[in-house]
């Protein structure tokens, strides 16, 4: 540490004596080395720490003006946007940024399927991104019935009279949940503190130890090879570039697009067509009326569609949860030793392909209405859903992949010194041969 500090005066030397300031800058940023091949689909993990600070910020401004109380939660509400200076803008972010929380992240898990971000040695980065997802599958559950709306009132009574299907604790368990026999101002008030406060510390905890672990191991790139494995004498990838200012810069640039089109949904389709922000929620909860269609919000409906296709509701409720569950195996059912999309065989691209269109078909199905047509489409689909888990250690194992490169990347330079001579030369090299011809 004192390596670090010597020679820092002032504030930041003062600083750097109590507290890590400078070091972890350096581990994590200054002098944390990336592979340089990222390509846009690596921006999304920056991405959703974009959205959780919105959804951070803007929601600790709606409690301010929110009442959990199941006789006030639906007026504060309108009170938000009616009322209170910009509260429409903020409430329309906080619930377009929910939405935008599940894009980002659902793309940042496809991204890691493509190129094996989950494979040795990153399999913990993968099981704690899993458990952010599970903690952001509860937030925004959570969440959900805060409104009090319609869609919001019934969509949680049908999702906790799940847990009734447990055999033997079933009963007992959903009555825990809800703190009552049916939802009311006692579920409101415990799904608030849930969502206010447990489950955010949670999540941030988990955020914490997941960029923790991924800059110990290193990240991925879309060649799948690790820069660490070639290093210069003071220990620094020869193939890898400072995250910051390269990366820095670059993803400000995709910050920005996004914005763009976060900034475009808030403003001119804040409810996405009635899947950010269901019709039906706009009416006050009413026990007495039940909606002619009662489905969860947009992004938990191919898990929703899993549920609905199985007659026998215990057995639903277990393929739901095993939908989930799989993806925490995934480290260990894929048998290929080779990582990234680019390198695997045809089988593994057929079978990723089939995976990412049966879950947006089973999104699909699940937010529709149930006929007989949906529901047999929805077990065809889910039936491929399984498959690419189930099958994975059988059509992953002889898999004819291609030959991997030994080294990430390289590029070609111009050294000038007494003459002009071209070379291939790694990237983390270009600087040494540029030094070195002066």
């Amino acid at each position: 540490m004192m390596a670090n500090t010597q020679g820092t005066t002032g504030l930041r030397g003062w600083i750097d004596e109590r507290f890590p300031l400078t070091q972890l800058w350096r581990e994590h940023l200054g002098e944390y080395f990336a592979p340089p091949n990222f390509n846009f689909m690596f921006i999304f993990g920056v991405l959703s720490l974009v959205v959780l600070v919105n959804q951070l910020v803007t929601g600790l401004w709606l409690t301010m003006n929110y009442k959990p109380s199941a006789a006030e939660a639906f007026a504060s509400v309108e009170y938000i946007m009616r009322d209170v200076d910009w509260g429409w803008l903020i409430r329309y972010m906080h619930s377009t940024g929910a939405s935008a929380f599940f894009i980002v992240v659902y793309l940042h898990m496809f991204r890691g399927l493509m190129y094996g971000s989950y494979k040795k040695p990153r399999e913990l980065v993968w099981l704690i991104g899993m458990l952010i997802f599970l903690s952001l599958m509860a937030e925004s559950f959570f969440g959900y019935l805060l409104p009090w709306g319609q869609m919001s009132y019934w969509g949680a009574q049908v999702i906790i009279s799940l847990f009734g299907a447990i055999p033997g604790i079933g009963d007992d368990l959903t009555l825990w949940i809800r703190g009552d026999y049916v939802v009311s101002d006692v579920t409101l008030n415990r799904f608030f503190a849930l969502h206010v406060v447990a489950i955010p510390i949670a999540l941030l905890g988990l955020v914490v130890a997941h960029v923790i672990a991924l800059h110990h191991v290193g990240s991925n790139n879309p060649e799948g090879i690790e820069i660490k494995k070639y290093v210069d004498e003071h220990g620094k990838p020869l193939d890898g570039i400072p995250f910051h200012p390269y990366y820095t810069v670059k993803d400000l640039v995709g910050i920005v697009i996004f914005l763009f089109i976060f900034a475009f949904v808030v403003f001119y389709w804040p409810d996405g067509g009635g899947y950010f922000l269901e019709h039906p929620n706009f009416e006050p909860a009413n026990p007495l009326k039940t909606p002619e269609h009662i489905a969860p919000v947009w992004y938990f409906t191919p898990y929703y569609a899993i549920l609905r296709a199985i007659p026998d509701k215990l057995t639903g409720v277990i393929a739901m949860g095993l939908s989930i569950v799989l993806l925490f195996f995934l480290p260990w059912l894929d048998r290929c030793p080779v990582k990234s999309i680019r390198y695997r065989g045809v089988t593994w691209k057929i079978a990723l392909m089939l995976f990412a269109i049966s879950f947006v078909v089973l999104g699909y199905v699940g937010a529709k209405p149930p006929n007989d047509t949906l529901t047999f489409i929805a077990r065809c689909f889910g039936i491929i859903y399984f498959a690419f888990f189930l099958g994975m250690p059988f059509y992953t194992r002889n898999e004819k992949t291609k030959p991997v490169p030994e080294r990430v990347s390289f590029q070609t330079v111009t050294v000038q010194g007494a003459g002009e001579a071209k070379s291939a030369v790694p990237f983390g090299e270009v600087d040494k041969a540029r030094m070195s011809a002066q």
